[in-house]
């Protein structure tokens, strides 16, 4: 079991009175994200449940498919091998990492460590020397390598389990290894350049291609699914914690629950020791802490901070807490005209050059205002690097689930000002 002072926060400090002082920690909602909770670490955590399990099965059969023409081309061009035996330990090396990469990939539910990717990458480098060997004894490269250009195809097989920047880097070495072992095997010419060009394309662009095609799908899944996380934060009440302060809430939770499990079982005498006594009042302030908290945050600053794509780039003014006034619908078309105005850029780019910034309040009585008294929310949305030309149509048809809205161009970006009439809390 975990020890108490184990799950007792850190920080912690004595006042005059000899209890614990936590100091409450700065909260900035700009840089107050989530990448690993919200999105990476789910697709880290769950990559055959969203499909790149079984893209990486498909990699490996095109691998095998394609390396298969090349090893027709090494065995009808056997007799001119000076050296046909490195070539063939090349080829006997090459299909032993493709099946051991193939188990390791299964083994550990589609991941490869990094030990294991460095030593799949260092077998092929080894496959490359020994075909080059071969290659290098009949005088001509682009011609007569086989296997080393079956080494760049097999690069695709790690590649729905690798990083693409790692699979586009070993290529770009392989490519490189290759060109340069061309140009000084004396046959570059003017006769031989359409093999080498061929030879450079077959093993360089499969994995290069792949790797591309495997980032769009892991940047598509990385974008569905902060949005639905996001989302999630529409049906929230005026006053939230987010997911992020409910990890910790559980935490706090269980270390109160040992510790009062252990009072009330006999096991810790009382009184508590000074140890004891400093982590339950730590405890208690950390939860008044989150308390104080609750009665601040709403549903829209949640959704900014913990989310991979708006975190970077979109900033809040909300002193009066005004965005937890509006109903589901007015929420939903809010989140999504943000989402809309920052959509097209990945969560790594989303701070670059594009920012939104949103405002609301001061909250006004409605002119229109019956029994039911309407409250007036102003929502003053300013965006750098954001043309007007170039906002999805979808987002105009968000903003009028908000409110009516005006529109204009301030220094080159678009700014957006939106009337949101709400019920006032105090007649609900």
């Amino acid at each position: 079991m975990t020890a108490i002072t184990d799950l007792a926060p850190s920080g912690v400090e004595e006042n005059t009175l000899g209890a614990p002082r936590v100091t409450p920690r700065k909260r900035n909602l700009p840089t107050l994200r989530l990448p690993s909770f919200a999105s990476s670490r789910i697709i880290d955590e769950n990559a055959g449940s969203l499909g790149t399990g079984f893209l990486a099965i498909g990699a490996m059969a095109v691998c095998v498919i394609i390396s298969i023409y090349d090893l027709a081309r090494f065995t009808l061009q056997w007799s001119q091998y000076t050296l046909p035996g490195a070539a063939a330990a090349a080829w006997l090396l090459y299909a032993a990492l493709l099946v051991g990469v193939g188990i390791v990939i299964r083994k550990n539910e589609d991941r490869l460590p990094d030990t294991m990717f460095l030593a799949f990458l260092a077998g092929l480098g080894v496959v490359v020397l020994l075909d080059l060997i071969s290659a290098w004894s009949n005088g001509n490269v682009a011609s007569s390598v086989t296997a080393a250009v079956a080494a760049g195809v097999g690069l695709l097989s790690v590649a729905g389990v690798r990083p693409t920047r790692e699979i586009l880097g070993a290529a770009l070495i392989l490519g490189g290894t290759l060109l340069l072992a061309d140009l000084f095997d004396g046959h570059l010419d003017a006769e031989n350049l359409a093999p080498s060009v061929a030879m450079l394309g077959r093993a360089v662009l499969p994995a290069v291609i792949g790797a591309l095609i495997l980032r769009s799908f892991r940047r598509m899944v990385t974008l569905e699914l902060d949005r639905v996380l996001v989302q999630s934060t529409v049906s929230a009440p005026r006053y939230a914690v987010g997911m992020l302060a409910s990890e910790e809430l559980a935490r706090l939770d269980l270390a109160a629950e040992q510790l009062l499990e252990g009072i009330a079982s006999g096991r810790t005498p009382l009184p508590l020791t000074p140890k004891l006594a400093q982590t339950a009042a730590s405890l208690a302030t950390e939860l008044r802490l989150h308390l104080i908290e609750g009665r601040r945050e709403t549903w829209l600053y949640h959704a900014i901070s913990e989310s991979e794509l708006l975190g970077p780039s979109v900033s809040l003014s909300d002193p009066a807490s005004l965005a937890g006034l509006l109903d589901p619908r007015q929420r939903d078309g809010l989140l999504s005209t943000i989402w809309l105005l920052v959509a097209d850029r990945t969560p790594r780019e989303a701070g670059a050059g594009r920012t939104v910034r949103i405002m609301l309040g001061p909250a006004q009585t409605a002119p229109e205002s019956g029994v039911v008294r309407r409250l007036l929310i102003p929502i003053v949305i300013e965006t750098t690097g954001v043309a007007r030309g170039r906002v999805d149509p979808a987002a105009w048809d968000a903003m009028r689930k908000v409110g009516r809205h005006t529109d204009s161009i301030r220094d080159g970006s678009l700014c957006l000002e939106i009337e949101c009439h709400v019920d006032s809390p105090s007649d609900s």
